[in-house]
Order: structure tokens, then C-alpha cells, then sequence
């Protein structure tokens, strides 16, 4: 039927190509319900795989054989009564979320109701305000309460300091992650704009002693800041040697020491000479590298070969938005990787220098304390896990033939996995204090969090954890819990132990949820109306008057342009400003970079001053940021062609390559680091703008098919990417079609659906599987 298409295929377009590439190309409307369990569209593409029964469960063969030879062993935990505790999870809790995502659309048509009947009239907030309470989207502000969590580590509760999110589905990645506890302050300086290429210090392929010496001026710098000498510099130092429990400091013969003695944390010594020096501002360490022999120590007065700086405290080991796992193959990825992590045994091979090499996790780090004793470091980031989101369902277990949300099959298999951390085995550790760290995305409103609460429970029953051993991160990037967080956080508050904010998941479920208000402004002045920053400050705001400080995270988004370094030294200083004790980077080096944030502020001290302003209004986060003026044509094309060019780019990645995660060259070809959210925002918006006459369907077209052949050049050197021009007829491009033309129908702006059903649809085009075609629910083509 490809009459049915938007936008209609011309005959000579048609191509012949194989059944289920054809049967893909119809895109319509899902519904809530039975669709949610991700198959096709019309059709149900459903890959055959062995299947072992539990009860009431259908468990994937892989998957089984995953939790019981891999993940179960050691903890303690009968396989059979795991499975059975999933059962009665599925019957206890599954009608519970079916509810609350029927909640979520019934709110939503009553929201477009009420702006349809108010379509021109001038926004009364006393009116909205009053409306939103009364169908209970709205419910009365509570910030009369304490968090109680206990036994959270202190990268999470009392160390401010970057945080990591990486896709679990890749060893490599989450391993680099894992490691980034401590990184080269010589290597994210000489590596990066950070150092200017002027005056001969171009980085080349081989060490450049001019921009190494331009390095050393700027670590001097940094030292001298941080650390500062009772006299002289670190550039003038010649010997650094340890004196009667104190850090001595040899300069033009003479000697000095710490302005403030207690940075000095520790040394390390070799042949009786000091080999490391240790420093400590912040709760955070500075590891000076002393080797004479090295060529670069031999090139500095004191043999300072390099500092190694503690960076990244804390990652998130991601399920959800920057990973494309879509079935249970890859969702046995995921979970085999977390396993690995979380017995300290995860390990990749790569290929460096012409040979294979194996990274595993660092070890920790030893160090003679001042007074001559020991202290150990780890080596180590603490690891959060961030299970999918309450409208995800998955084949890869079924309950009575139905598909299981998949929110409930991450919580038990990655809290299993989270137990072989608990038990007492030799090996590296994640926690040290017994706990487990799960962040919940898009929740809406109090009651979900509720769920995710009793879910938690319920999982730790099934396992044999004591209560509350599982910790709560909410994502504050819904509307619903944006305006209501701090009742999102008492039916967590033995257990939230993170809130953060993110612009561009808040922003796609800004414009749905208002859909129906008016056209919206172009993105970057969305970014500038008051609603934002009502937004952003009432998250530190909740945080702190629940006295979340001091026992969880409260954080800010990622800096997404990371070949850009110099830009975010000197911008991202804001997030820990804003009250911040962690923030979102691209990567370990930008990770080292972004730790010297947390060096310049006190985190803590900044939260008391910000305790004494007034707490944000919610009446501001509830202004909805329209367009009140008319835009030029230059104004809507440029705005098309960047929401398009970076739909389309990260689109084809995620189907046609299973990428959820990697460096996307914008319309101007700057690399930005791009996950999901990235399509929810750019849909919505373009999706607004044509309901509402900012644009046409034949202009969005049109731009597509222009972006589209933008961005086959930009990937043209990538020997796995297929062109999506001249023809448009990939199942890719038709993924991004389906994202902006069903954008108003879709639920909260989700792309998940989506992408889910392509990608399976592109795994099954282009590899050999056994595939029963059916006919879809009737409820699908509504």
C-alpha cells in the first residue's frame, strides 16, 4: 500500500527490492497498548528463536543460558525461583504499568483538548495552573521531607566530580569508562585545543618538544593554582623529597613546601628516591609522576614525567538512549558486559601498533601516607546502570504470549549480575559500600516513580538483597516530573541517590506536551526563555531542600562537542556553579579536563549560597516557550536543514548500523557526541512546525532528500554505510520519515518505537533468519 506512504513514492521510485524491505516502507500511527510491544508496524517482523519455559514465561534460549551459567553462579540464587519471582512480578506489576502508560495518553489528550478550546487566547496561568491540578497532572508541591538514603559511596554522595555515560553494549567503550578514574592532565592538554598550535606546537604524529613545553607552562600554571607553594613556582622546581611527614620542594637551591600542608595526601618511592607525589583539593587527587629517566622527565628540571589527575568519579553504564539494543541478542550483550564489570572481570582485545593487545580494569592505586602508613585508591570509576524506560517492551521474554516491559527484565538481570559485587570473592569491586545504582529515564510524575520503587523491592526480595540496596536515579527529563520532582522524590526517599537535568529529552516532551499551545521557537532561543532556567535551577533547587546533598548526585547535562575542549573549559566551570556536584562529559579526557572544574569550585559551599535564594517558580517552568513573531524563509530553512541533517545522521547510524552512541558531524561538520535524544527534540520540532503552517510537508521533504545526499558525503569514507540518495527508498531514510510524520501521534515524542521496529526490520533484511510474518494487532492500524 504505498499509496498510504507520506510522502507518496513515485512509481519509478518503487524498487524491487526483498519482501520484508517492501512490507517495512508502511508507516502509521502506533497506539498505545499492544504496540508498545516493539514489533513491525502493519506487520510484526518476530525473529524464532529457542525459547525455555518458566511458569507463565517464554525466557529466549541465549538469555537463559546467560543467567544461568554466566550470571547466577556464585550468588546464591536458584535459577528456576528467579524466573518464578518474574512471573509474579509480571502479574503483580505488569497491569500497573500498563495503567500508567494509559495514564500518560489520557493526560495528553486532555491537554491538547484544553489547547485546542484556548487556540489563540492569551495563556492565563492562574487558568493552566488550576487545569493541570485538576486532571491531576499538577499535584501539590512537597519538599517537607529529608532524604534518608544511606550507605551510598562517596563518588556519589560527598566528591564532586565528572560523570561518564557510555554504552554498555560496547566493551571497549565501558571499559575506557570503567578506567576513567584517573587520566593524563599532559596527555588532555598536549592532545587537545586546549594548547594552541601556534609558534611550531602542532600535536604531529610524534611528541613535539615546543608544544610539550607549551604543556609544562600550563600545568605549572594549573599547579601553582591549585596546589599552591608557600614560595616559588613548580616550573623553577628541581627535586621534590619528603621531609618529617611533609612535602618538601626543592627550588634554586633552596627549599619550601605546600602553602596549605594538608593537600599533601601521599607518596610513592623508588630506589629511596620519591617516585609520585599526591595532592588532594576537594576530595579530589593530583598524582605528580616523577621519572628522571623517561624522555620526557628528563626534559623537566625535577623529572616530572606527568600528572595524573582523578577525573571521572562516577559513569553510567547505559541501556537506554546511547545504546541500539533492540532483541534479546543484543539485550544479552548488555547484560553480559555488566556482569563482567561487575565481577571485575570484563575485558576487549584491540588491535594498537600492529598488535593485539587485552585492556582489562584498572587496579587500584597504593599510596604511603604522610605519617608513613598506607592508603589505597581505587582505580576506578563507581558504576551506575541505566535500566530503559516504562514504554519499552521486549520479545526476548514473554509472559501468557505478551511481551514484558523491558524496564522490569533490566532491573532483575542487572541486579543479579550487581549481587556477584556484593558476595565475597578476591577481585576488583565496584561498591564499597553494598549498593547498586540503577537510573530510571523517563519517568512521569510521582506514581511512576512510585512503581519504579516497588519494582525495586520486589527485585531485591527475588535475589536475596537487603531493602533499599538498590539506589534510584531519577532523570528529571519530563515535563510531569519536572514540575512535580520533589513528590517524584519522596516516593524515593530511601532510595534517590541522583537527579540530573537534560535540555534535549525535556525540550522533545516540552513540545509534544504543548503541541497543540502554537508553533515553537527556533531551538537555539528555546534555550533562552525563561522556562529553561526555571528548569535547570529548580532541579538544584529540590535537591538541596530535600537535603539530597552530602548523600547523592545532583547533575547537570553533557558537553557534547568533544573535540572541543577549550571552549568547555572555559564554559562547563557553570554546571558546579549552578550548584552541580556532577555533570555529564563526552569522554575520559574531557573527563580529566572537567575535573579541574571541581578543583576551582566548592561544590558544597556553593550549595549553601543557593540554599538561601528563593526555589524556582513552578509557574515558570510551565511557560511554554511559542513563537509569538513571524520568521523569515532563511530562518525556517536554516532551522529544517539542522534539525534534518542531524535526524538523518544519527538515524542511519542507529538502524543501518546498530550505533547508539558516536560523534556526529553537524550541518556545519563539527562533531558532536549524539544520543537518542538528539531525534526526539529535531522530530518534535520540525513535526510542530508543519501542524501549525511554519512549514510544509513538501518543504521538509524536500530538505530531507537534500540533507540526505549532506550527509552520504559526510560518511563517505565509512566502508559499512550504505548512501541513503538517490533513490530514499533505505529502510533508514524511512526510519526518519516515520519520526517527524508521525511525530504528533507517536506517545511523548518517543522515538524508541521507531527505531526499535526498523532496526529489527534492517536485522532481518540483511542477515539469515527464520521470520514469521503476521498480521499486526488491529489496534496498530488505528
Amino acid at each position: 500500500r504505498h499509496d498510504l506512504i507520506w510522502p507518496p513514492i513515485p512509481p519509478n521510485l518503487l524498487p524491487p527490492t526483498a519482501m520484508l524491505r517492501q512490507l517495512g516502507r508502511v508507516a502509521t500511527p502506533l497506539a498505545r497498548g499492544a504496540p508498545r510491544r516493539m514489533g513491525g508496524n502493519l506487520l510484526l517482523l518476530r525473529m524464532i528463536s529457542a525459547r525455555v519455559d518458566f511458569g507463565n514465561l517464554k525466557v529466549d534460549a541465549n538469555l537463559a543460558a546467560l543467567v544461568k551459567d554466566e550470571i547466577a553462579p556464585g550468588t546464591g540464587v536458584d535459577v528456576a525461583a528467579f524466573w518464578a519471582s518474574f512471573d509474579k512480578l509480571m502479574s503483580d506489576l505488569g497491569p500497573k504499568n500498563a495503567a500508567l502508560l494509559k495514564k500518560r495518553d489520557d493526560l495528553q489528550k486532555k491537554i491538547d483538548e484544553w489547547h485546542l478550546a484556548h487556540k489563540g487566547a492569551p495563556m492565563d496561568m492562574v487558568e493552566y495552573k488550576a487545569f493541570l491540578t485538576d486532571i491531576g497532572y499538577l499535584v501539590p508541591t512537597k519538599t517537607d521531607f529529608t532524604v534518608a538514603t544511606s550507605n551510598v559511596d562517596p563518588e556519589i554522595a560527598s566528591v564532586p566530580g565528572p560523570q561518564l555515560v557510555c554504552p554498555i553494549d560496547n566493551a571497549r567503550f565501558i571499559l575506557n569508562a570503567a578506567n576513567a578514574r584517573w587520566g593524563s592532565l599532559l596527555d588532555a592538554l598536549y592532545g587537545t585545543d586546549v594548547i594552541s598550535k601556534e609558534g611550531g606546537a602542532e600535536p604531529g604524529k610524534s611528541y613535539n618538544p615546543v608544544r610539550g613545553a607549551k604543556v609544562f607552562d600550563e600545568l605549572h600554571k594549573l599547579l601553582d593554582e591549585i596546589f599552591t607553594l608557600s614560595g616559588g613556582s613548580y616550573a623553577d622546581a628541581t627535586l621534590f623529597s619528603v621531609k618529617d611527614g611533609k612535602l618538601t620542594v626543592s627550588i634554586n637551591g633552596s627549599e619550601t613546601g605546600l602553602k596549605n600542608a594538608a593537600q599533601f595526601a601521599g607518596f610513592t618511592e623508588e630506589g629511596g628516591a620519591v617516585s609520585s607525589v599526591l595532592l588532594k583539593n576537594n576530595g579530589l587527587h593530583f598524582d605528580i609522576i616523577i621519572d628522571k629517566e623517561h624522555p620526557i622527565g628528563k626534559a623537566h628540571k625535577a623529572g616530572v614525567r606527568d600528572v595524573v589527575a582523578e577525573s571521572a568519579m562516577s559513569a553510567i553504564a547505559d541501556c537506554e538512549d546511547s545504546v541500539a539494543a533492540v532483541d534479546a541478542e543484543d539485550k544479552i550483550t548488555c547484560y553480559r558486559n555488566w556482569n563482567g564489570l561487575m565481577r571485575g572481570t570484563l575485558a576487549a582485545s584491540m588491535e594498537k601498533g600492529g598488535k593485539t593487545i587485552t585492556r582489562g580494569m584498572n587496579p587500584d592505586r597504593v599510596y604511603t601516607t604522610p605519617s608513613g602508613g598506607t592508603i589505597t585508591l581505587p582505580g576506578r570509576v563507581v558504576l551506575l546502570v541505566r535500566n530503559v524506560g516504562f514504554h519499552i517492551y521486549t520479545d526476548a521474554v514473554t509472559h501468557n504470549g505478551e511481551q514484558v516491559p523491558e524496564h522490569f527484565l533490566d532491573a532483575f538481570v542487572t541486579a543479579l549480575c550487581s549481587k556477584n559485587d556484593f558476595i565475597e570473592r578476591p577481585g576488583l569491586k565496584n561498591t564499597r559500600t553494598g549498593s547498586m545504582y540503577i537510573v530510571k529515564p523517563k519517568m512521569h510524575g510521582p506514581e511512576e516513580v512510585a512503581l519504579a520503587t516497588e519494582l525495586f523491592g520486589a527485585t531485591e526480595a527475588a535475589i536475596g538483597l537487603p531493602a533499599n540496596t538498590i539506589k534510584m536515579g531519577i532523570m528529571d527529563e519530563e515535563r510531569r516530573t519536572s514540575t512535580n520532582l520533589g513528590a517524584c522524590m519522596y516516593e524515593a526517599k530511601d532510595r534517590v541517590a541522583f537527579i540530573n537535568t537534560g535540555f534535549l529529552d525535556r525540550t522533545g516532551d516540552e513540545i509534544h506536551t504543548s503541541f497543540e499551545a502554537g508553533p515553537f521557537l527556533p531551538k537555539d532561543e528555546i534555550k533562552k526563555q525563561v522556562w529553561i532556567k526555571a528548569y535547570e535551577d529548580n532541579n538544584v533547587d529540590t535537591g538541596i531542600a530535600v537535603k539530597l546533598s552530602g548523600k547523592g548526585q545532583i547533575g547537570k547535562g553533557m558537553w557534547a562537542a568533544p573535540d572541543n575542549m577549550k571552549q568547555m573549559l572555559k564554559e562547563k566551570i557553570g554546571h558546579p556553579m549552578a550548584g552541580a556536584n556532577t555533570a555529564w562529559t563526552p569522554s575520559p579526557t574531557a573527563a580529566t579536563l572537567h575535573a579541574l572544574h571541581y578543583h576551582r569550585c566548592d561544590v558544597f559551599a556553593r550549595q549553601e549560597e543557593i540554599s538561601k535564594r528563593p526555589m524556582a517558580k513552578v509557574e515558570d517552568i510551565l511557560t511554554i516557550p511559542l513563537l509569538s513573531r513571524k520568521l523569515t524563509a532563511e530562518e525556517v530553512q536554516k532551522e529544517l536543514d539542522n534539525n534534518i541533517q542531524g535526524l538523518l545522521g544519527y538515524v542511519v547510524r542507529w538502524v543501518g548500523q546498530g550505533v547508539g552512541c558516536s560523534k556526529v558531524p553537524d550541518i556545519h561538520d563539527v562533531q558532536l557526541m549524539e544520543d537518542r535524544a538528539t531525534l526526539r527534540i529535531s522530530s518534535q520540532h520540525v513535526a510542530n512546525w508543519i501542524a501549525h503552517g511554519v512549514t510544509t510537508k513538501e518543504q521538509v521533504m524536500e530538505t530531507m532528500y537534500r540533507m540526505a545526499s549532506v550527509v552520504d558525503k559526510q560518511n563517505a569514507n565509512d566502508p559499512n554505510y550504505v548512501p541513503m540518495s538517490p533513490k530514499f527508498d533505505g529502510i533508514e531514510f524511512q526510519a526518519a520519515c516515520d519520526m517527524i510524520f508521525l511525530g504528533k501521534e507517536t506517545p511523548n515524542g518517543l522515538t524508541e518505537g521507531t527505531l526499535i521496529r526498523r532496526r529489527r526490520e534492517h536485522k532481518a533484511a540483511n542477515k539469515t533468519v527464520n521470520v514469521t510474518i503476521e498480521p499486526a494487532p488491529k489496534a496498530m492500524n488505528q
